[in-house]
């Protein structure tokens, strides 16, 4: 399924792209691709570790899976690696750790990133998957703690989260990820993050004119410079408020027929309240401020939203309810790339080269969102966390034959899924990748 995937969109051929190589091209027995795909397909088979693939290098699946035309590894240079098709442990690591001005006389490391490609990658990947664009393009805004247990550069201790930590940034699309900047703790949330949003929406609307964008996030995003930007380039926002005593005064009354209604019913109750407002200092300008009274069964629980979108469109309840609530799925795409595909696996020394992990993780997760959107679309596991495909549908046990001309899976026949595996297996060769899609794909 994995290589149906990249078949049909090139994208870790694509990534590939981001790379320069100063290896000398008559000694290498592992291109950049294989790498590549060795590392991210790993990922995405739940090996989170660099000492896995010592191992895994054996793996004629694996083998077949990143491409490689010897699968048993007996055409190998060297003896000692012969019955080894993949790189191991020692040469994967060669991705991570190539510093940025490695070239053809340094020693070992000599595969550079460029990081500038990689950070533009993922929106081209977003713009090439999506025939056209949906109505409206929400941008998720994010930060979560990516906990270390090292000495690494760039950590800080964090007294929200009251441990030592990175404080990635995260800006996602529905399910596809768009941006993920590993940054060091000691920062505003929101730090860096216009810099990211007007990268994001420069390249959208420069494939997509005119298009309309939203962008949104919890109160740590809430920043005089970004909704000051979104207004004077015509994107919408939509971000939390934290209260404060100024704002309850305000929404006093409300609060109490909240409170009121609770006593009458018993059961929760919300009145919401639409005004400007501003900040004393910090806001150059007064903005719409959406109020939610809501009183529980434990005591008053108000909450404040700030935005530019259109009151004549959008009433209190519909921006509040439908529009921020539906904020906090991205949380739980976030959730899944560091349970499910080791995001917070940042335990190398530079920032470079965690950085470099953290989107090895993220297009990890890409892939099998690709998965999940076309090959599980109609089926039970349409909404499956990335795990639960994975045990499933990705790690299935089989006996492997190696013969001269071809290699033979030989699957159970009591395995649970196999009606389901056969019509995922189905939906992804039936499916073809976009037209718009900015790279040349093999559908051989």
């Amino acid at each position: 399924m994995l290589r149906e995937v990249e078949v049909r969109t090139g994208l870790v051929a694509k990534f590939a792209e981001c790379f320069d190589d100063h290896r000398d091209p008559d000694k290498v027995e592992h291109p950049v691709l294989d790498l590549l795909k060795q590392r991210i397909f790993g990922l995405c088979l739940g090996y989170e570790d660099l000492n896995d693939h010592e191992t895994l290098r054996r793996d004629p699946l694996l083998a077949v899976l990143v491409g490689k035309e010897d699968p048993t590894g007996q055409d190998r240079a060297s003896g000692k690696d012969r019955g080894c098709p993949l790189a191991g442990k020692s040469t994967l690591n060669r991705l991570e750790l190539s510093p940025v001005g490695a070239d053809a006389k340094s020693r070992y490391k000599k595969i550079v990133a460029r990081t500038r490609d990689i950070e533009d990658f993922f929106v081209e990947a977003y713009i090439a998957l999506h025939p056209t664009p949906p109505e409206v393009i929400e941008l998720d805004l994010d930060a979560t703690d990516d906990p270390v247990h090292g000495h690494q550069f760039g950590r800080f201790f964090h007294g929200y989260y009251d441990e030592y930590c990175f404080l990635p940034l995260y800006i996602f699309s529905g399910m596809f990820p768009l941006c993920a900047k590993l940054r060091p703790s000691n920062i505003d949330a929101a730090a860096g993050a216009l810099k990211q949003v007007q990268r994001l929406v420069e390249r959208l609307r420069r494939a997509w004119p005119g298009q309309k964008i939203l962008v949104r996030g919890d109160g740590g995003f809430c920043r005089d410079n970004l909704m000051t930007w979104c207004e004077a380039n015509n994107v919408f926002y939509l971000f939390g408020l934290p209260k404060n005593q100024r704002l309850l005064k305000i929404i006093g009354k409300q609060l109490h027929e909240a409170k009121v209604a609770f006593e009458q019913t018993g059961a929760a109750s919300r009145v919401f309240h639409d005004f400007e407002w501003s900040t004393k200092k910090s806001w150059s300008r007064s903005r719409r401020v959406i109020a939610k009274a809501e009183h529980l069964a434990k005591d008053a629980n108000p909450r404040f939203v700030v935005t530019n979108l259109p009151a004549i469109q959008f009433d209190a309840r519909t921006i509040y309810e439908d529009k921020y609530c539906a904020r906090g799925e991205m949380e739980n795409r976030i959730k899944e790339q560091q349970l499910c595909l080791f995001a917070d696996r940042t335990s190398c020394a530079t920032m470079r080269a965690n950085q470099l992990r953290l989107w090895f993780s993220t297009l990890a997760y890409l892939m099998l969102a690709v998965l999940r959107e076309h090959g599980l679309k109609g089926t039970e596991l349409a909404t499956a966390r990335c795990d639960t495909l994975r045990t499933k549908l990705l790690k299935i046990g089989a006996v492997v034959t190696v013969t001269f001309r071809k290699i033979w899976l030989r699957l159970s026949s009591a395995c649970p899924y196999q009606t389901l595996f056969e019509r995922v297996l189905a939906n992804l060769r039936a499916w073809r990748s976009p037209q718009s899609l900015a790279w040349e794909v093999n559908m051989t």
